[in-house]
């Protein structure tokens, strides 16, 4: 892997070339020392996607949030080199190297050339989005041996999983801070007609917690406590064989400290949304997993879909957005879905 720039490089990177230019050189198909007849290209509010026939390059975008920093290249190096070790667990043949975009003396570009490094982008083997869990499950092609397989995966992952160390007062403590974080970040973006289902369902979540001390306690001195994956959806994972887990949530290691229960929660809620509650249940019946509480797992899938609202709702931030109403719906149809599951976590 290439050296991480030191800070006068990384000065002199920044300044020479901004961020359109560096999209501007990635969209061109002559720009991939491999050839390219055409560039796909993605953007999201982290990062842009250039997709050529056979590989997948990412360009994180200089931005810095409460909960991630971009803002320099060194710390991109770093996050790219973050990103292919972990994803590399659940997708060793897809994560391929850490790429250098760089400036020559005269300006011009080039990616894994000489020259002064301007930025970095992760290389990914290209997977056929017919593969993926959610678009199998629509168009009915999922099979069960390929649902075994993702458990058989899945359940190898938190069997090596760091076991991580967090008293049952400290991991209440977690979860409840991340009920409020929900509850005030949807109440800023959300209409004010959904103010009443976001009080209801944050309630709600709250009085879990406080009615189930010993359960989340148990499940912090029993070691279900892990550094997992983070972002575990059906767009995330691809079919086999073999099966392929991408997207680890890598710039904040905080988010992938939880519950195996609770990561795969997203998973299970997800599938459910996709008309496949079938599919989110067998991840359940791993071994490790089999003494989990069901009024547990709902209560993780309404954890898990408040968070999907927010994050929908978060699109509104930038005050770019064409039409608010898709974004709108969307939390609105999250949260619904996080007071019926939490309906059911309660006794």
């Amino acid at each position: 892997m290439a050296d991480r720039p030191n800070h006068t490089t990384e000065q002199l990177g920044s300044g020479l070339v901004d961020l359109a230019t560096k999209v501007a050189f990635l969209r061109q198909p002559s720009s991939y020392p491999e050839g390219a007849a055409a560039v796909d290209v993605k953007e999201t509010h982290m990062s842009w996607v250039f997709l050529t026939e056979r590989y997948a390059y990412k360009l994180k975008k200089p931005v810095r949030h409460d909960f991630l920093d971009f803002s320099t290249v060194a710390l991109r190096h770093n996050s790219c080199e973050e990103e292919l070790r972990l994803n590399r667990q659940l997708a060793p043949n897809v994560y391929l190297a850490v790429v250098p975009l760089t400036a020559t003396p005269r300006g011009s570009l080039q990616l894994g050339g000489p020259g002064i490094p301007v930025d970095w982008l992760v290389k990914m083997r290209r997977l056929p989005e017919s593969r993926t869990l959610d678009n199998a499950i629509r168009a009915g092609s999922l099979l069960p041996h390929d649902v075994r397989d993702l458990v058989d995966l899945l359940d190898g992952f938190y069997r090596s999983a760091p076991r991580i160390a967090i008293s049952g007062e400290d991991y209440r403590r977690k979860m409840r801070d991340g009920i409020e974080n929900n509850r005030v970040e949807l109440a800023r973006y959300c209409p004010s007609s959904m103010g009443s289902l976001i009080q209801r369902v944050s309630d709600a979540q709250a009085r879990y917690i406080a009615t189930h001390m010993e359960t989340l306690e148990r499940r912090a001195a029993e070691e279900n406590i892990v550094e997992g994956h983070g972002d575990l959806r059906p767009e995330h994972v691809f079919l086999g064989p073999p099966p392929q887990i991408i997207d680890c949530l890598e710039f904040n290691r905080d988010f992938r400290i939880l519950d195996v229960a609770d990561d795969l929660a997203l998973l299970a809620m997800e599938c459910e949304q996709l008309g496949a509650p079938e599919v989110g249940r067998a991840f359940f019946r791993m071994p490790a997993l089999l003494d989990t509480p069901p009024a547990l797992i709902t209560f993780y899938k309404s954890y898990r879909a408040a968070l999907r609202a927010k994050l929908a709702i978060w699109h509104l931030k930038d005050g770019h957005v064409a039409d608010p109403s898709v974004w709108e719906n969307r939390a609105l149809r999250y949260l619904t879905l996080a007071e019926y599951e939490q309906d059911g976590a309660m006794p």
